[in-house]
């Protein structure tokens, strides 16, 4: 390890541990002294990497207990950052598997309100795309996107199973730019009960949102619906002075 990054490293490895369920909800990490020894470092060091930790929502500290798991699994979605579902799977590390359910152009006035929200003409055409994002077999999230069919004509199956901002961006060249979001806690219709089942609470924290290209064209209409128990929100938030 490069001297100045033990902690990263310690952290890192300790964060992935928890989320591969090592370290399980509930359960001690070792304490400062094992970690201290475990890793060759100093008790600075360990306690840097340990309020990372803190801060990430992943553990905390009892007096006492030492630093014990209150990670849960939950999906956390930066809500204030733009980014693809494959980079929040890349920043917390976590194994998930798309599965494609609906792949079709519709025109706009087939559905008024996404006509409304990309302010377009009744025979604009679109992609309509519905995807669920699963884990240990389970869905987790379903996402449903409105795209505008004229940017992006050639768009695949394989595409969607893979990133579709990476396919926007690297493929066809446009910088997608800032969104607006809505978030809404809504009960189960039909087809949340036959995509998540019987669950309590039988809710989704249903995240919309309208996402802009550079030039401040609207591209995308997102609706995201996660399982309730399953969703954390994620901000930052500056006082201003």
């Amino acid at each position: 390890m490069i001297k100045q990054n033990k902690f990263k490293q310690i952290y890192e490895e300790v964060r992935r541990d928890i989320i591969e369920g090592i370290y399980a909800y509930g359960t001690q990490l070792p304490s400062e002294n094992q970690l201290v020894e475990q890793y060759d470092v100093s008790r600075e060091t360990v306690r840097k990497s340990l309020n990372m930790l803190v801060a990430d929502g992943m553990i905390q500290k009892i007096r006492g207990k030492g630093s014990v798991v209150i990670f849960q699994g939950i999906t956390e979605f930066p809500f204030a950052d733009l980014v693809s579902y494959k980079e929040v799977q890349r920043r917390q590390g976590k194994a998930h598997h798309t599965e494609l359910h609906v792949f079709e152009k519709v025109v706009a006035g087939d559905v008024p309100t996404i006509q409304q929200a990309l302010n377009v003409s009744l025979n604009t055409p679109l992609w309509h795309i519905v995807r669920h994002r699963k884990m240990d077999g389970h869905t987790k999230i379903i996402d449903e996107d409105y795209l505008l069919y004229d940017l992006f004509p050639d768009l695949s199956e394989s595409h969607l199973l893979d990133s579709l901002y990476a396919y926007v961006e690297q493929v066809k060249g446009y910088d997608i730019s800032f969104s607006s979001k809505s978030i809404t806690f809504e009960a189960f219709g039909t087809q949340e009960y036959e995509t998540f089942g019987d669950v309590t609470p039988n809710y989704t924290a249903t995240v919309r949102g309208i996402v802009h290209l550079k030039d401040t064209t609207k591209f995308q209409y997102n609706i995201s619906k996660h399982l309730a128990t399953e969703f954390c929100f994620v901000d930052f938030s500056r006082r201003q002075k």
